[in-house]
C-alpha cells in the first residue's frame, strides 16, 4: 500500500467517505453495510442473537423485542449487524420492511416484503434464501444432503427428462410428510425457484401477485383473486413462515415505525406493525420479532392501543420489565472507533497508508466531540463536514485563482441514495410500482409553473376515487396546453397478471369517470398476447390520444434517488425547498427523457424495445456447484 502523502491528499480532496452516509437504507441491510463497531450498543444486537439462539435450541417459541431510540442513534445500523452476523452463522431466515405504503392492506403488503425479503442471497453464495428453503425441503423428504447450488445444476436436466411433474412430484412427497400444509400451492411455488428459468415467476407468486396465463399454466399455478388478497395474506404469511420455521428461525424485523400517516381507522403505522406482530407472535410455531422506533413513538402510540397490555407483553416478551431495550449515546471512545473503522476501509479500498489512523481529522478534537455524548448520526455527519484538506495556493499565470464552484447541499446525500440505486438490479419491478409513481410525482411538482414540451404545469393531484377504483391511476398532471386546461392521468403499471393489467387500463381510458384529458401508460414490458381484454383497452388508449411510455431504468433511476433523499430529508437534515431547488439546478426533471415523454404529444404507437414478460427469465447465480444427475424415479 501506498503512503505517499500526496496520493493521500488528493484522494481526500477527490472523495469524502462520510458525505451522504448518515443514513442506512434497506441495500446497507441486506448487502454491504457501513463499518461497524460491535461494541457500540452490543446489548441490543446480544439480545436479539440471543434469543435467535434459544428459539434454534427449543428454549423459547416466539420472542418479541422491541428496540427504542431517538433520532440517529443507530437503530438501523443494530439490525443492519444482525441481519450480516445470522447471514454468517447460517441459521436463520431473515425478513425486513421498513416501507408502510398502504397501512389499509397491511398484510398484503407484508406478504409482499417476506417474497421479496427471502429473495435475497442468504448464507450460501449467491443463493436465494428460498432457494435454501427449497433445497431444505427435498432433503427431508428425500434424506439427501445436498446444496441449494447443486440442486440448481440439477434442474434443467430433471425438467428435461421428466417436464414439470418434477415439481409436482416433489410436492405431493413434502405433503405427505407435512400434512399440516393446507396450501400445496406454496409448496410447489418454493420448489419452482430453483428453476432458474421459473425462479422469477415463482417468486412473483409467492408475493401475491398475478402471473400471466401463460406462466400459471406452465407452472401449474393458480392466480389470486385481487379482492381476496388481503384476506388471504395473512394465512399465507403463516403457511411460509412455519414452512421456513422446520429449518430456519424467522427473524422478522419491522424498522422506521416513527412515520405519521394512518390507516382509514385512524392507527398510525406502529400502531397497525404492533398489532400485525401480536397477530404473527400468537400464530406462528417459531420466530422471534424485532421492532424499532423512537421513545415517543412507543410511549403516544403504541402504549395507547387497545388492549395495549396484550400487545405490549408480545412485543417485549424478553424483557422482564416490560419495557423496550434502549439505544446508549456515544462517548469519546466510540467516537474514535466509528472514525477509526470508516477510515481503515477508506483508506484498505483505496490501497494507501494514512500517517496515523485517523487522519486527516485530530485525536482531541473527536474526543471533544465524544464528550457532548453525540448520535452516530451526528458524528458521520461532523466527520462529513470536516473532512478537508487544505488546497494547495498555486498562483496561476494570470494571478486570478479561478473560483471552485461549491456542491450543492444536497448532492452528497443525491449521490449515495443513487449508488443504493444502482445496487438494487430490480429497479423495474412491479412491487416498485408506488414507488416510482412517487419519483414521478416529485419530478412534475418541482416543475410546477414550468412549461415543457408545450404544457405548462399548474398542479399534481391525486385522483378522486372510490374504494374499487382506488390505486390503478397513480396521480394527474394538470396544466394548459395552447390555452387549454390538460389533465394527464398517469398509471405506472408493471404487473404481468392479465386481469390486473385489464382493470388498470379500463380506469385509464374513462376520462369522464376521474376527470382526465389524457391517459398515460408507464410501463417497460409488452402485455402478453393472451390478455386479451388489456390488448383491447391499449387500442383503445391510443386512439383516445392516450399514450404508452416507455420505462426504462436509466431514466427512473436519478428519480428515485431524488426522491429517497426527499422521504428522508428530515435525517438527511435538508429541507424539502432545498431538494427541489436541486432538482431544478441539476435539471434532473427537465431534461429526463422519461417526463419529457410523458408529456410530449402522443405518437399513437405502442413504444418500441419493450421487454418481453414471457420470455424465461433467470435469477443469476455467482456459484457453479454441479452434481452427477440423479434419479427421482417418477
Amino acid at each position: 500500500m501506498s503512503s505517499n502523502p500526496s496520493n493521500i491528499d488528493d484522494l481526500i480532496r477527490s472523495h469524502n467517505p462520510f458525505a451522504g452516509h448518515i443514513v442506512v437504507r434497506p441495500p446497507q441491510i441486506w448487502a454491504k453495510s457501513f463499518p461497524d463497531v460491535p461494541s457500540i450498543n452490543a446489548h441490543a444486537s446480544n439480545a436479539v442473537l440471543e434469543a435467535v439462539t434459544q428459539v434454534r435450541q427449543g428454549q423459547r417459541q416466539v420472542v418479541g423485542i422491541t428496540i427504542t431510540a431517538e433520532k440517529g442513534l443507530g437503530k438501523s445500523q443494530i439490525i443492519s449487524r444482525i441481519r450480516h452476523r445470522l447471514q454468517a452463522e447460517n441459521g436463520a431466515l431473515f425478513i425486513y420492511m421498513s416501507k408502510y405504503d398502504n397501512l389499509n392492506q397491511i398484510k398484503y403488503q407484508f406478504l409482499q416484503t417476506v417474497a421479496s425479503s427471502l429473495r435475497a442471497f442468504g448464507s450460501y453464495q449467491g443463493v436465494m434464501q428460498w432457494q435454501e428453503l427449497a433445497a431444505a425441503l427435498i432433503n427431508e423428504v428425500r434424506k439427501w444432503n445436498y446444496t441449494p447450488q447443486q440442486y440448481i445444476s440439477l434442474f434443467p436436466s430433471w425438467l428435461n427428462k421428466y417436464s414439470n411433474k418434477v415439481v409436482e412430484h416433489l410436492t405431493d412427497c413434502v405433503l405427505q410428510i407435512k400434512p399440516s400444509i393446507n396450501n400445496p400451492y406454496i409448496v410447489k411455488a418454493i420448489l419452482w425457484t430453483l428453476s432458474s428459468a421459473h425462479a422469477i415467476y415463482a417468486t412473483h407468486w409467492l408475493s401475491g401477485l398475478e402471473l400471466t396465463q401463460t406462466q400459471a399454466e406452465a407452472m401449474v399455478l393458480p392466480n389470486p383473486k385481487r379482492e381476496d388478497r388481503e384476506a388471504e395474506a395473512l394465512s399465507t404469511i403463516r403457511q411460509i413462515l412455519d414452512i421456513t420455521s422446520s429449518y430456519r428461525v424467522p427473524v422478522i424485523c419491522f424498522d422506521e415505525l416513527d412515520v405519521a400517516d394512518a390507516d382509514d381507522n385512524g392507527f398510525t403505522a406502529a400502531q397497525v406493525i404492533a398489532n400485525l406482530t401480536k397477530d404473527l407472535y400468537n400464530n406462528l410455531e417459531r420466530g422471534v420479532l424485532l421492532l424499532a422506533m423512537y421513545p415517543e413513538t412507543w410511549r403516544d402510540q403504541v402504549k395507547h392501543l387497545p388492549q395495549a397490555d396484550a400487545v405490549i407483553d408480545r412485543l417485549v416478551s424478553e424483557q422482564r420489565d416490560r419495557q423496550p431495550i434502549t439505544l446508549n449515546y456515544l462517548n469519546s471512545d466510540d467516537v474514535l472507533a466509528i472514525v477509526f473503522y470508516w477510515l481503515k476501509e477508506f483508506y484498505e479500498e483505496n490501497q494507501l497508508s494514512p500517517p496515523n489512523p485517523l487522519y486527516p481529522f485530530d485525536e482531541n478534537k473527536l474526543r471533544d466531540l465524544g464528550k457532548g455524548k453525540p448520535t452516530i448520526r451526528a458524528v458521520l455527519k461532523w466527520c462529513a463536514e470536516h473532512f478537508i484538506i487544505p488546497e494547495p495556493v498555486i498562483p496561476p499565470k494570470d494571478g486570478k485563482l479561478p473560483p471552485r464552484p461549491p456542491k450543492h447541499l444536497v448532492e452528497p446525500s443525491f449521490e449515495a441514495e443513487l449508488a443504493n440505486i444502482e445496487e438494487n438490479i430490480d429497479v423495474l419491478s412491479e412491487e416498485n410500482n408506488d414507488v416510482i409513481a412517487d419519483a414521478l410525482w416529485s419530478a412534475f411538482f418541482a416543475l410546477k409553473s414550468h412549461t415543457l414540451e408545450g404544457i405548462t404545469i399548474s398542479t399534481i393531484e391525486e385522483i378522486q376515487a372510490n374504494s374499487a377504483d382506488k390505486g390503478y391511476i397513480h396521480f394527474k398532471i394538470v396544466g394548459k396546453e395552447n390555452q387549454e386546461v390538460i389533465k394527464i392521468g398517469v398509471a405506472v403499471l408493471q404487473q404481468s397478471g392479465g386481469r390486473y393489467q385489464g382493470a388498470a387500463l379500463k380506469r385509464l381510458i374513462n376520462y369522464e369517470k376521474f376527470d382526465i384529458t389524457r391517459g398515460c401508460l408507464v410501463r417497460s414490458n409488452k402485455i402478453n398476447s393472451g390478455a386479451a381484454g388489456a390488448k383491447d383497452c391499449i387500442k383503445k388508449l391510443l386512439k383516445k390520444g392516450g399514450e404508452w411510455v416507455l420505462l426504462q431504468s436509466q431514466d427512473i433511476k436519478p428519480l428515485l434517488a431524488i426522491r429517497a433523499v426527499l422521504d428522508n430529508c428530515e435525517s438527511y437534515e435538508l429541507s424539502e425547498e432545498e431538494i427541489l431547488d436541486f432538482i431544478r439546478q441539476k435539471r434532473l426533471a427537465i431534461d429526463n427523457p422519461l417526463i419529457r415523454e410523458i408529456l410530449s404529444a402522443p405518437s399513437g404507437q405502442e413504444p418500441e424495445n419493450l421487454l418481453d414478460e414471457d420470455m424465461p427469465v433467470s435469477i443469476p447465480q455467482t456459484v457453479s456447484d454441479s452434481v452427477d444427475n440423479i434419479e427421482l424415479n417418477i
